[in-house]
């Protein structure tokens, strides 16, 4: 089966170079290419979130988008199926508390 919306390694690199970390998800046929998310992306995905989760998804897609196949945006079963490992762009690093 052939991976609609694959990004050349070039494309990746640069990508890479701009933004930092790079994913690539794939779902169905197609394939889509997501950096990590800014502190804005995180408050408008937080601000639509409680109400809204289907929204907080699409936002987050949006934002963090680089490139791919278009379908995943549009294609309900598509988005359903990246909906799930959005979250897993959000980087946290651990941080610790020390009383002085």
């Amino acid at each position: 089966m052939e991976i609609k919306g694959k990004a050349t390694k070039e494309q990746i690199q640069e990508w890479k170079r701009k933004h930092g970390e790079v994913y690539e998800v794939v779902v169905g046929d197609s394939a889509c290419y997501l950096h990590n998310p800014d502190r804005a992306t995180l408050k408008a995905v937080a601000a639509v979130g409680m109400s809204d989760p289907i929204r907080s998804n699409e936002v987050l897609l949006e934002n963090c988008w680089l490139g791919g196949d278009e379908s995943v945006k549009t294609d309900d079963s598509k988005f359903m199926g990246v909906s799930p490992v959005l979250a897993e762009i959000i980087q946290v690093k651990e941080a610790t508390l020390k009383k002085l």
